[in-house]
């Protein structure tokens, strides 16, 4: 039998909303970790029951959890996040230099043994950094061939700090890995995290006396489908981009977007080439325009775009979409998810043809993960 979690990570808790492959009623969990900021809540994909949890508080700092019954129970797993040295300043907000520290993780990707190890786990930090565990979290080593890349000192922190928000991890070839920091760029190493080099070309900078340098773009998310790991779509500040050459060159597809801004941005399931974002206003009002909440699919990977809104408020709606809170699952029709930060969580069963509330009233949230448990 087929079961659909969905991992929602909040502001004051996580929750995991469950249902069977109709999709139509849901049991929610939660909140877990009452009062902490849930970043991500990630799933193992060879053994379901397995999570892991990123959970941050102004009095503890990050902390670390895991569960091996599916979110029943949870302990706290290795927490020891050490930066190699050299440590690096970075440009701050307003210019001053910042020293480099360990702040909060961001994202948490299950890796595959080779070559990540027996029972690998990737973490992306902020400050911008990425972590490898070889025994499902309870030890962490830092990869810093990222963070001392001689482009470090064009780095700046987003509204969000210097945070590496995503890491994708090619299914062709494990030994590719994809990363997106705010606001340095998008990145990619072809020897297991050892070594990177930016993959920039063809993005616009609109905050930097040079247009097109090599490093210190505000991207906010890529996405990338399975089956085709070398086309690549970013959602940046501003401009939706598509790349055809795993991120050697990149080419702006907002052509049609009703607003070039928004944060994530997901890929179906099975079409490659159908494409999903969330615009919002501008960088200064992050609401959508008109107060109307549409999600914008294109199904010709960003050649034409067109607005999926039923089910959704049409007016006086004045929240956000955060970048780590969409996702699909892979069932058939294809199922769409998002969450705002007014704390509702959207669910489409069709594709995006049509939308409803799956939650209300939820605090903030922050990530949005879909998990299927058994076979599809």
């Amino acid at each position: 039998m087929v079961r659909l979690r969905l991992l929602v990570g909040t502001s004051k808790g996580g929750f995991i909303l469950t249902s069977d492959a109709a999709r139509k009623q849901w049991e929610i969990q939660g909140p877990l970790f009452e009062g902490w900021e849930v970043y991500h809540l990630q799933a193992s994909p060879s053994s379901p029951d397995r999570m892991w949890a990123s959970l941050w508080t102004a009095w503890y700092g990050n902390v670390i959890q895991q569960s091996r019954d599916g979110g029943q129970t949870w302990q706290a797993a290795g927490n020891a996040f050490e930066l190699e040295p050299p440590l690096h300043a970075y440009k701050a907000l307003g210019g001053a230099t910042q020293a480099w520290r360990f702040r909060r993780v961001w994202k948490l990707a299950p890796a595959p043994p080779d070559p990540y190890g027996p029972d690998a786990l990737l973490a992306g930090a902020e400050d911008a950094a990425i972590f490898r565990s070889a025994d499902g979290g309870q030890t962490w080593q830092e990869l810093p061939g990222l963070r001392q890349h001689p482009t470090h000192e064009h780095w700046e922190p987003g509204a969000g700090g210097l945070c590496l928000h995503t890491l994708l991890i090619d299914p062709s070839n494990p030994r590719r890995l994809f990363a997106a920091i705010s606001a340095a760029g998008a990145f990619r190493s072809d020897d297991g995290g050892q070594t990177w080099r930016p993959i920039n070309r063809g993005l616009r900078s609109i905050h930097t006396p040079d247009p097109e340098p090599e490093a210190g773009y505000c991207v906010h998310c890529l996405a990338v489908h399975p089956a085709r790991p070398h086309v690549l779509f970013m959602q940046k500040h501003p401009g939706v981009y598509r790349s055809d050459d795993a991120g050697e060159s990149w080419r702006n597809v907002s052509e049609g977007l009703p607003s070039s801004f928004g944060f994530p941005i997901a890929v179906h399931a099975h079409e490659p080439d159908t494409v999903y974002v969330i615009p919002m206003k501008d960088d200064e009002r992050h609401f959508p325009i008109d107060g109307a909440l549409k999600v914008w699919r294109s199904r010709d990977g960003g050649g034409t775009w067109e607005p999926l809104a039923r089910g959704l408020p049409g007016r006086h709606f004045y929240g956000n979409v955060l970048r780590g809170a969409m996702a699909v699952d892979r069932l058939d029709p294809c199922g769409v998810y998002f969450g705002t930060t007014t704390g509702e969580l959207y669910a489409s069963r069709d594709g995006g043809e049509s939308w409803e509330a799956l939650a209300s009233h939820l605090p903030r949230i922050l990530s949005v993960e879909a998990q299927m448990v058994g076979t599809v």
